[in-house]
């Protein structure tokens, strides 16, 4: 047998399909996670009281009835910069920053003299910096916070969230 005839020919046991590779075992599929509604990119929603400390209740408690692991999110601000009673633009102008991620913003107010700060701001929402879209909620302070916040945090967007807040205005008790 010449050299060139042994070249060509290859034992059937060292054939590459004589040994074929052992079966791949297909990496595990990723294990989906449970989808949260509206994780990404819900409205936010602001509480501007005169006193911080009645914000930062109303908000524990719009969380707490909205009952979610992955609630809405929601800023409370009031009194001024010295921690006095008051409203202070500039904290409104913060907390609706802190709170847009991309689906628009539902402030709500507690007296006359927040709603008269938080109409001036959106008034000049450009200049401040604020998000777009903002909207003022002519809503009850608890009733149209807990609304809203379950609203947004089932992933409701911003019409349904700002109908939510302002339909507990109409609601009535007795």
């Amino acid at each position: 047998m010449s050299r060139r005839e042994a070249a060509d020919v290859i034992p059937i046991s060292d054939a590459p399909s004589a040994h074929p590779p052992a079966p791949r075992t297909p990496a595990p599929l990723p294990r989906p996670t449970p989808a949260r509604a509206g994780a990404h990119g819900r409205v936010g929603i602001v509480l501007v009281s005169h006193s911080r400390e009645l914000a930062t209740a109303v908000r524990a408690l719009a969380l707490a009835l909205a009952g979610s692991d992955s609630p809405a999110p929601i800023a409370a601000t009031g009194g001024d910069p010295s921690d006095g009673p008051g409203i202070s633009a500039v904290l409104v102008a913060a907390a609706t920053r802190r709170v847009d991620q991309g689906h628009g913003v539902v402030v709500l107010a507690d007296l006359g003299g927040a709603v008269t700060t938080v109409r001036a701001l959106l008034a000049q929402a450009d200049e401040h910096g604020l998000p777009f879209p903002v909207r003022f909620a002519n809503a009850p302070f608890v009733e149209g916070a807990v609304a809203a916040t379950a609203t947004a945090t089932a992933g409701g967007d911003l019409t349904a969230v700002l109908d939510a807040a302002e339909e507990a205005y109409r609601q009535r008790k007795g």
